[in-house]
C-alpha cells in the first residue's frame, strides 16, 4: 500500500515518517540545512508477515504544492498530519482538498507534537479537524495523537496503517502496466533509473515499455519494488526501474512508463470536473488552469460542455485543452489549480482521452460521455457501442481503458468485430440500409450510369465509415443479393439493364460505330440516321448499355464506349504527371480534341468520381479504382 503524507509546513510529516520507518526522507543537503522538505521523499516499512508500506513524504510549503501533487497522485491512503499546537493551517486545507479531489477515500489523521500541549488542546484540535473533514469523503477518518519525540502513539499509528494494508484492496488485475515517473536519475553500473507509483498492471525484468512520447521502446533491466530488489512489480507499489535504451535526459518527471500497446499522448481530454466547495465564485468556460495529471503539470484551458458556468461543489462535463501532450487514461484522477498556481480549484476524472475538436457539445457527444462515466466496464463498453453509429476503434478503446489486448474488451453479444472496429448490430444494419437508400437515389438522378464504384458510394453513403467496416457492409449486401457488382461498379439488382431482342440487334450496330469514332464518336442523331432506327430507340438502347457499364454519357446524346473512356482516362493520368497538370489545355493537346470537348470530358470525369476539380486543375481522386486507376 502507498501512503502519502499531507499537511502544513513544519507540522512534522518527515519526522513522523522517520519515527514510523526509521528512514529520513530528507536526503538533499539543502533540506537538512533549512529543516524543511523541498523534494519528494520515500520510505518503506516491511512487516514480518510480508505486508509492505511505501511512504511518499511531500513538501508542506505552499510554493511547493506542484511537487506535493506529483507525489500525491496514485496513493492509496492519505496520512493527514496536523500539529497539535498550530491546529488546522492553510496548507492543511489545501492538501486535504488535493487528496479529496484526487479521489482518495481512505485516510488517517495524525495529530503530532502531542507532548507540547494538554488534553484540552488535543480535544480542541480534534474538533477542528473533524469539522474540516465533515463535508469531504474523508469525514470518518480516525484520528490518533502522536509524538515523534516521546514515541507516544507511534506504535498504534504504525499498527493502524499495517492493518489497513492487510485489508483487501480491489484492483483490476487485467490492466496493462503503467507507472507515473516522479524522479529520474543515473546510477554507476546501472544506468538510467526512473521511480514512481505503479498505477496498474505488472512489470517484469526484460519487458519492453514506452517512456513518455518516445518512439522507440525501452527495456527493463532491473526492478526495485518497495525498496527491495525484485523480479517484478505490480499496482499499489512504489517502484524503481532500471531502463536500457534511454538516457537520463530523455526521462522527466511527469512522463509515463507503460506497456507498448496502451501508450498514448493527448492534448485534449474529456473529464468529469468537480469544483471545490470552498471556491469563492463559479468556474466559467474558457478559464486557464494548471492541470496536474499523473506526475505532470501542464497549462490548460477548460471548456465546460453541458453548461457555461459551474458553481462551487458541483460536477460537470468538461474538456481540457492542454498546451502540451500528456499521458491520460480513462479513470485517471487529476487536480486543477488556478492560472497563477496559488490555489487548488477543482478535481477531474478522465473520461475520454481522445476527445474531439469539433461537435464536443452536441447531444450525441454528451450521450457518449454519459456512457464513458458508467462505473462498470462491461455496461460502459455496451453503452459506448450503442452511442457509436460508426462503431468504435477497438484497439484505441482498449488502450484508453488500459487494456493491453483488445480481445479483453467485454463486447456485448450483438456486437460485430471487423478487424479493429467493433460495431453494434443495430448500427451495422442501419449502415447497410443507408447504402441501399443512397444507391437508389443515385440511380434516380443518374439513370444512364451503371452505378458508382465502392469509393464513390462511400462518399455518398458513409464518408466517415472505417474502410474495413465499409468493405464488410458491401460484401454482406452483395452476399445477400441486395447489391450487385458489375466490374468496379455497384448497383441495385433491378437497375441492371437487360436488353430486349430489338435493343440487342441495335447495340450490335451502335457499339462498333462508337468505337470507330475514337475520341469524337457520333451523336445520337447521326447514329439514328446510320442505323435506320429512331432517335428515341437509339437513346433507349444506349441508356441500357450505360446501365450495363458498356457506354458512358458524357453530355446529352453523346455516348462513349468503355474502351475509349479507359484510353481517355489514361491520357488524363499522363497529364497529371506533367508540370502543368491536368487542365483543359493540356488535356486538349493530349487528345487532339477541341477545348469544348476536352472540358466536357473533364467534367464527366469529375462527375463520375474519377477526378476532382481544384480551381483550374483536375486531380485524380486517391481513392478511385475507375478506368484502371489504382485505389
Amino acid at each position: 500500500m502507498i501512503i502519502g503524507t499531507a499537511g502544513h509546513i513544519d507540522h512534522g510529516k518527515t519526522t513522523l515518517v522517520r519515527a514510523l520507518t526509521g528512514v529520513d526522507t530528507d536526503r538533499l543537503p539543502e533540506e537538512k540545512r533549512r529543516g524543511i522538505s523541498i523534494e519528494l521523499g520515500y520510505a518503506y516499512l516491511h512487516a514480518p508477515d510480508g505486508v509492505s508500506l511505501g511512504f511518499v513524504d511531500v513538501p508542506g510549503h505552499e510554493r511547493l504544492l506542484h511537487t506535493m501533487l506529483a507525489g500525491a497522485t496514485g496513493i492509496d491512503h492519505a496520512l493527514l498530519v496536523v500539529a497539535a499546537d498550530d491546529g488546522v493551517m492553510p496548507q492543511t486545507r489545501e492538501h486535504l482538498a488535493v487528496v479529496a479531489l484526487l479521489g482518495v477515500r481512505d485516510a488517517t489523521v495524525a495529530i503530532t507534537k502531542a507532548d507540547r500541549v494538554d488534553a484540552a488542546r488535543i480535544a480542541e484540535v480534534r474538533a477542528e479537524v473533524a469539522a474540516l473533514l465533515a463535508p469531504t469523503p474523508l469525514a470518518n477518518a480516525p484520528m490518533l495523537s502522536v509524538s515523534a519525540t516521546t514515541g507516544e502513539g507511534i506504535d498504534a499509528l504504525r499498527a493502524r496503517l499495517l492493518d489497513v494494508a492487510r485489508e483487501e484492496h480491489a484492483r483490476e488485475d487485467d490492466l496493462a502496466f503503467r507507472l507515473a515517473v516522479d524522479r529520474a536519475f543515473t546510477l554507476p553500473g546501472v544506468g538510467t533509473v526512473v521511480t514512481g507509483t505503479v498505477f496498474s498492471g505488472t512489470v517484469r525484468i526484460g519487458d519492453e515499455l514506452r517512456l513518455g512520447s518516445g518512439e522507440r521502446p525501452v527495456r527493463v533491466r532491473g526492478i526495485h519494488a518497495q525498496n527491495q530488489q525484485a523480479e517484478s512489480a505490480h499496482a499499489g507499489q512504489r517502484c524503481a526501474l532500471a531502463l536500457a535504451g534511454v538516457t537520463k535526459e530523455e526521462a522527466h518527471r511527469g512522463d509515463w512508463v507503460c506497456t507498448l500497446a496502451i501508450a498514448l499522448a493527448t492534448d485534449r481530454i474529456d473529464v468529469l470536473l468537480t469544483l471545490w466547495p470552498d471556491e469563492a465564485k463559479p468556474l466559467r468556460s474558457g478559464a486557464t488552469v494548471h492541470a496536474h495529471l499523473g506526475a505532470s503539470d501542464v497549462m490548460a484551458s477548460v471548456a465546460l460542455l453541458d453548461r457555461d458556468a459551474l458553481a462551487p461543489g458541483e460536477t460537470a462535463l468538461a474538456q481540457l485543452v492542454l498546451r502540451e501532450k500528456v499521458g491520460a487514461w480513462h479513470g485517471d484522477r487529476g487536480v486543477l489549480r488556478d492560472a497563477s498556481a496559488t490555489r487548488t480549484v477543482a478535481g477531474v476524472r478522465v473520461l475520454d482521452p481522445f476527445a474531439p475538436v469539433r461537435y464536443r457539445r452536441t447531444p450525441e457527444r454528451l450521450r457518449t460521455l454519459a456512457a464513458w462515466a458508467i462505473d462498470d466496464r462491461a455496461p460502459r463498453v455496451a453503452a459506448l457501442l450503442h452511442n457509436a453509429p460508426l462503431g468504435v476503434d477497438a484497439a484505441q478503446l482498449a488502450g484508453a481503458l488500459s487494456l493491453a489486448d483488445e480481445a479483453a474488451l467485454p463486447l456485448p453479444g450483438d456486437a460485430v468485430r471487423i478487424v479493429h472496429t467493433a460495431i453494434a448490430q443495430e448500427h451495422l444494419a442501419a449502415l447497410e440500409e443507408q447504402v441501399t437508400e443512397r444507391l437508389a437515389e443515385f440511380h434516380r438522378t443518374a439513370p444512364d450510369e451503371v452505378g458508382p464504384d465502392a469509393r464513390r458510394l462511400k462518399r455518398l453513403a458513409g464518408p466517415r465509415t472505417d474502410d474495413a467496416l465499409w468493405r464488410h457492409a458491401l460484401d454482406a449486401l452483395v452476399a445477400r443479393g441486395a447489391l450487385v457488382r458489375s466490374g468496379t461498379w455497384l448497383h441495385l439488382p433491378d437497375h441492371a439493364a437487360r436488353l430486349n431482342e430489338v435493343e440487342q440487334k441495335l447495340a450490335q450496330k451502335l457499339l462498333p460505330r462508337l468505337a470507330d469514332g475514337g475520341f469524337d464518336p457520333p451523336w445520337v442523331r447521326d447514329l439514328a440516321k446510320d442505323s435506320g432506327a429512331s432517335e428515341a430507340m437509339v437513346r433507349q438502347t444506349l441508356a441500357s448499355l450505360a446501365r450495363r457499364g458498356e457506354t458512358f454519357q458524357v453530355v446529352k446524346d453523346l455516348y462513349y464506349p468503355l474502351a475509349t473512356v479507359e484510353r481517355l482516362a489514361g491520357l488524363a493520368r499522363d497529364c497529371l504527371a506533367r508540370p502543368e497538370g491536368l487542365q483543359a489545355a493540356s488535356f486538349r493537346d493530349a487528345t487532339g480534341l477541341g477545348r469544348k470537348r476536352a472540358i466536357q470530358l473533364l467534367e464527366f470525369f469529375d462527375r463520375v468520381g474519377y477526378t476532382r476539380r481544384v480551381k483550374d486543375t483536375h486531380l485524380l481522386r486517391p481513392d478511385t479504382s475507375l478506368f484502371g486507376a489504382s485505389p
